[in-house]
């Protein structure tokens, strides 16, 4: 199999979103705007209230879809359609926004960790104005597998070690994975050819990805090809390997509306202001 190698490392920048929330933004930033069909990667961690407490009041998505992945504490969830949910430790929300959806991520406690990510998933222009749905996975629907030793990995989304991921229906075939590293193991990943992937330290001091250290808060873009080696460091390491399908379409972006052109993008204000989400 041809082996990925790192193409572009990138490091977080600090920022703020929501009603303030500090965080981490991986895509979506100067350095890496976008990597097909990925549009946007954030890390939010603090145990203090005050960085995280305000939450994600209501607010509006059309276009594309909303990855939330919890590590530590806990966020509900609701939207204008009445649907409510619990986002605990080890949980997955994967939410098509698809034609409107108003939408709220509010925390569920005053004090300890908060930690997670939220990557956003662009969809293809024939799917845009698909019915708004959910994906709540719990921790227990998410298989865990030990391929070789030293290595676990939670399988969210795609096909690996025997295991299908809980995540389903998605048009660009995404690889979500959730590798816990010993030192000294190694596991050879496969993946799908032509999708774009990326590799992001998030525990531990550094990984090494497809033969290179690849340090803590630190993104591996990946080359094209058909898997991708990961091991150990010196200490345990926790490293997100996330893959999906290119959709290779004109993008226009506007706040949480991503469409393909730029009158699409004033419809979604139009319909938004309207009441239409």
């Amino acid at each position: 199999m041809t082996e990925r190698r790192i193409f572009r490392r990138i490091r977080g920048m600090d920022t703020a979103d929501g009603a303030g929330v500090k965080l981490k933004r991986i895509i979506g930033q100067p350095a890496l705007d976008m990597l097909d069909p990925f549009l946007l990667l954030d890390e939010f961690r603090s145990d203090s209230a005050d960085d995280y407490i305000a939450g994600f009041p209501e607010h509006p998505h059309r276009g594309f879809e909303t990855v939330t992945y919890m590590l530590a504490g806990h966020m509900q969830h609701g939207d204008n359609h009445g649907n409510r949910g619990d986002l605990g430790p080890g949980s997955v929300q994967w939410m098509t926004a698809g034609r409107g959806i108003l939408h709220s991520e509010m925390p569920q406690q005053e004090n300890g960790l908060m930690w997670g990510f939220q990557l956003w998933v662009n969809l293809p222009a024939k799917d845009k104005m698909t019915a708004p749905r959910y994906q709540d996975i719990a921790p227990e629907k998410i298989p865990v597998v030990q391929p070789v030793d030293g290595v676990e990995v939670r399988v969210i989304a795609g096909d690996f070690g025997g295991a299908s991921g809980p995540v389903s229906g998605v048009a660009t075939a995404p690889i979500y994975l959730d590798l816990t590293v010993q030192p000294g193991a190694t596991i050879t990943v496969p993946l799908p050819e032509g999708h774009s992937a990326f590799a992001y330290v998030f525990e531990g001091e550094a990984a090494q990805v497809a033969g290179e250290s690849l340090a803590r808060s630190e993104l591996a873009v990946l080359t094209r090809g058909e898997s991708v080696s990961i091991a150990g460091g010196d200490a345990p390491a926790r490293v997100l390997l996330v893959a999906g399908q290119p959709l290779k379409e004109p993008v226009a972006r506007y706040g949480p509306f991503v469409m393909n052109t730029t009158e699409q993008i004033h419809e979604a204000i139009a319909d938004f202001r309207a009441g239409k989400f």
